[in-house]
């Protein structure tokens, strides 16, 4: 057994004593001491208070040290940025928010994000040194694996530009890339949902997509492009011209600009995912019944992730999500007709618990994953060893 299945021990299991650790992983006890010593010496571990005595001195319990490391998460949206400092235990206490504009470019985003890690970290009293790593959400397609943006619709210069190298010229600690979607939905599962292994967070906004957790391990597919669900085809979407060039597809029927374009064919004067809530929120008839279709639109491709993932829960974010039940209505009108009933058995669609903060709190629990991993706990126990 290795120092990172101890560590995994005390981190599933909660504080234990050497005992305790060695009697649940079959170890002997010095094995055991020196794996702790590790842990200790690396500073994941610390003791957590003393267990009941049984006679003599009380054995010391030992837990997991959130405050050891910290991490950075940041969201980048097209008109907005956020970021936020985290412990190992994901608990935030400081962020810092800005509005810059995607399409500025690299150079201007980043030298934001580098400035606002800096700053983060001096308003916490914390050492650069004691940063482990930085997580980071991206507006548009990502190949994860080089954290680089593939052909990005609204971000002009982001096109295969090495963001990890960029700030890790400034801040070189470990940096992960992914996509908006997939932060959010690792954000709401670890802030609301920590025991559901099957979860698919859906973001609807000027764009559709989703970000899918199965297994309790987020999918990506071969290329990234998991979730990519906001071109599947809708019958009713016939001769309808989607901005990817097919026809019919859900984002040229469902997504903020369709909606729009709708309600001011009708007369309305709305122009963005905000101007059609205030629509429904203040009871427009026909802004209510527009939303409330987009949902049923929605729902027919929920309805084939839910026949084909079986996840347990679905969650619906993203700005257009503000309109509330209207939009989830529809969407589940739609998925409880056309999926198995033993899909839907048991299956919650809601609306997004964590709201705007879904993406930095993901984008910090991806650092934090990364920092936590197997393969980091061992790079670092075989550099403190030699």
């Amino acid at each position: 057994m290795k120092t990172s299945d101890v560590f995994e021990l005390l981190r599933d299991g909660g504080p234990q004593t050497r005992a305790q650790l060695a009697e649940s992983s079959g170890l002997a006890r010095s094995t055991i001491a020196a794996r702790i010593d590790v842990l200790l010496r690396l500073g994941l571990v610390a003791p957590h208070g003393d267990a009941v005595s049984t006679g003599g001195r009380p054995p010391s319990v030992l837990a997991l040290n959130p405050s050891a490391r910290v991490v950075v998460g940041v969201d980048l949206g097209a008109t907005h940025a956020r970021a936020v400092l985290a412990d190992l235990a994901g608990t935030i206490p400081a962020e810092a928010r800005a509005d810059p504009d995607i399409a500025d470019g690299p150079e201007v985003v980043l030298g934001w994000v580098t400035g606002s890690v800096r700053s983060l970290l001096r308003g916490q009293q914390r050492k650069l040194a004691e940063l482990a790593a930085i997580g980071i959400g991206l507006p548009g397609p990502v190949e994860h694996s080089t954290g680089r943006a593939i052909n990005p619709p609204i971000m002009p210069g982001w096109d295969r530009y090495d963001v990890p190298a960029h700030v890790r010229r400034d801040i070189d600690v470990p940096v992960l890339i992914d996509n908006d979607v997939n932060i959010m939905a690792l954000g709401e599962q670890h802030a609301h949902f920590p025991d559901v292994q099957d979860l698919v967070f859906i973001k609807v906004s000027t764009g559709i997509g989703a970000g899918i957790i199965s297994g309790g391990a987020l999918q990506r597919g071969a290329m990234g492009t998991a979730g990519d669900v906001g071109h599947v085809r809708l019958p009713r979407g016939e001769g309808v011209t989607c901005r990817c060039g097919n026809e019919g597809c859900l984002e040229a029927m469902a997504a903020a600009p369709a909606l729009a374009a709708t309600l001011c064919a009708g007369g309305a004067d709305v122009s963005s995912s905000a101007d059609i809530v205030a629509l429904v929120r203040g009871g427009n008839l026909r802004a209510v019944q527009v939303v409330r279709q987009a949902g049923r639109d929605m729902g027919e491709m929920v309805a084939m992730v839910v026949n084909f993932i079986n996840p347990s829960v679905v969650v619906v974010g993203g700005a257009m999500s503000a309109a509330g039940e209207h939009l989830i209505a529809g969407i589940r009108e739609t998925v409880y007709q056309r999926s198995l009933p033993l899909a839907t058995e048991h299956l919650r669609i809601l609306p997004s618990a964590a709201g705007e903060q879904a993406g930095v709190i993901g984008a910090a629990a991806l650092a934090i994953a990364h920092v936590l991993s197997p393969e980091e706990i061992e790079r670092a126990s075989v550099a403190i060893t030699g």
